[in-house]
């Protein structure tokens, strides 16, 4: 299939995107690596009347580090991320790296955008699965300047977030390193959206779990944190399988499961049950 018509413009800055959105309004769309948008375009499940083209703003394509922070520009493809091989992802960041492989296959990787996927917010995307566990705050600009918006404010439901319509995401700023964190999931095939997700930042006190953070992504329209299963993480003990059972079983019996989901109720409780432990015992494993 086609896409609907469209008008096209070409954004030569950040400041010329943003008056466009301005100029344009609600019927307007950003387009970079295209990855998302034009397969919806395609299904004519998004008809946007303009395109604005920002793929050409090289200046939106970097890691940087300051001390304990992370800036990664929203133009940074997930395949820049996955070989970046400098100091920006050393000494606690090793975890954005390790996941980039979990993204579709290399062609995606080497299109599809940091800062695209955070803007679509698929339910079970990686971005928002990493932005969630490791409080990223989305810094988005608009011809009435910069916000930055913590992730947990910023995910609403299927697709839709706090972007507003004349803003664009320019940067993702991780404001914390996570030494001993992972993330695991499980598709159908490699390279296929996940059925579900799991991501764990643990807390840890030479071998012993002192705290931590768990989020699913797949069960429902944003991924979620779960208290009660973090609540397990604060006895000080060494993360053995029990423990990472019964911090499985806590997510269980927190979270909420839809019977007509693929599969239904039961499988997806088998995926938290499989993949809560094995992202735990792989964050502990993990000295970034």
């Amino acid at each position: 299939m086609k896409s609907a018509p469209f008008t096209y413009h070409r954004a030569h800055s950040v400041a010329d995107a943003a008056a466009l959105l301005t100029e344009l309004g609600e019927d307007a769309k950003l387009i970079a690596g295209g990855q998302s948008l034009v397969a919806m375009m395609n299904f004519r499940l998004a008809r946007p009347a303009y395109l604005v083209d920002i793929g050409g703003l090289t200046g939106l394509r970097y890691l940087e580090r300051d001390q304990d922070r992370l800036r990664i520009g929203a133009l940074t493809t997930h395949h820049q991320v996955e070989i970046d091989s400098g100091t920006a992802l050393s000494g606690g960041f090793g975890i954005l790296r390790d996941t980039m492989p979990w993204i579709g296959h290399l062609p995606i990787r080497t299109r599809g955008t940091v800062g695209g996927s955070i803007a679509h917010a698929d339910a079970t995307a990686e971005w928002c699965l990493l932005a969630i566990l490791l409080d990223a705050n989305i810094v988005a600009e608009s011809v009435r300047g910069r916000r930055a918006i913590p992730a947990a404010e910023f995910f609403f439901g299927f697709y839709t977030t706090a972007l507003e319509p004349d803003e664009l995401i320019v940067e993702l700023e991780f404001p914390h390193a996570a030494s001993h964190a992972a993330v695991t999931e499980y598709a159908q095939r490699h390279g296929d959206f996940a059925v579900l997700a799991v991501a764990a930042d643990l807390d840890m006190a030479d071998a012993a779990v002192t705290g931590g953070r768990l989020v699913v992504a797949g069960l429902g329209p944003v991924p979620v944190r779960v208290p009660a299963a973090e609540a397990v993480l604060t006895a000080g003990s060494p993360m053995t399988p029990e423990l990472a059972r019964e911090c499985a079983e806590s997510a269980v019996a927190a979270l909420e499961f839809d019977n007509d989901a693929p599969g239904g109720a039961e499988y997806l409780r088998g995926l938290v049950r499989t993949l809560v432990p094995r992202a735990l015992t792989a964050a502990v494993k993990e000295t970034r």
